[in-house]
């Protein structure tokens, strides 16, 4: 079994999610008291959010860097960057540190492209959804995505920050969730991606009528794969 080096803590509401859903893949395919055999470096989030605010991106590379150089001594093969938004550097990490990153949007967007379909509403922070680290994934496979208006994602964001990082979800926020998934549809989305890993909190497939595409699970079954050489 390989060793994954995963990245937490952005947030720890979602590290939780990961660790569960990996350990419960693999006991999956071993059965047994076989489960991940894996490392966990967690930030304080807080400190990554006011690099956000900063637009301080480099920061967060150094801050990221020196965690993924930690969990390669202590033995890692891959890295699993628990957050969507921190894919913003993940190419230039996987280069510096000189071992697999799995990227959460190569495997989404390998995973819409199984399905046939074309065009996709992308939700997630602002920098997920405004930047290209993301879309370029897609539009590599030839997918188009769209992303909610200005006022939609000030409200996606901050929700992110504000209350599904803390563990909070309440019908309100889930009831404008599902408004702004039906505007999405109305411009011919035919997928939704839950493209930051505390969305999947809020929103499930049977809230919606399209196919969601759940980025924390398609992350955690890659890193499961990668662990078994499957």
């Amino acid at each position: 079994m390989q060793t994954l080096g995963l990245i937490g803590g952005i947030s720890w509401v979602s590290t939780v999610d990961y660790y569960k859903l990996i350990n419960e893949g693999i006991n999956e395919k071993l059965g047994g008291l076989n489960f991940s055999q894996c490392i966990i470096y967690s930030f304080n989030y807080e400190d990554i959010k006011k690099n956000n605010d900063n637009n301080d991106w480099e920061k967060t590379f150094q801050m990221l860097y020196e965690a993924c150089k930690h969990l390669k001594s202590s033995g890692a093969t891959a890295i699993v960057l628990c957050a969507n938004t921190m894919h913003h550097i993940a190419d230039r990490l996987e280069k510096e540190i000189g071992i697999p990153l799995i990227h959460i949007a190569t495997v989404t967007a390998e995973e819409i492209e199984k399905t046939g379909l074309k065009k996709v509403g992308l939700l997630g922070t602002k920098f997920t959804m405004e930047l290209d680290f993301f879309k370029s994934k897609l539009t590599d496979r030839g997918i188009e995505t769209i992303i909610p208006d200005d006022e939609d994602r000030e409200f996606v964001h901050m929700t992110v920050f504000e209350e599904l990082g803390k563990g909070i979800v309440t019908e309100k926020t889930k009831k404008r969730y599902l408004e702004i998934i039906d505007k999405l549809i109305k411009n011919g989305a035919e997928g939704i991606i839950l493209g930051c890993t505390e969305i999947p909190l809020v929103i499930k497939p049977e809230d919606v009528t399209i196919p969601t595409f759940d980025t924390v699970l398609l992350h955690s079954r890659a890193a499961v794969a990668f662990s078994l050489n499957t």
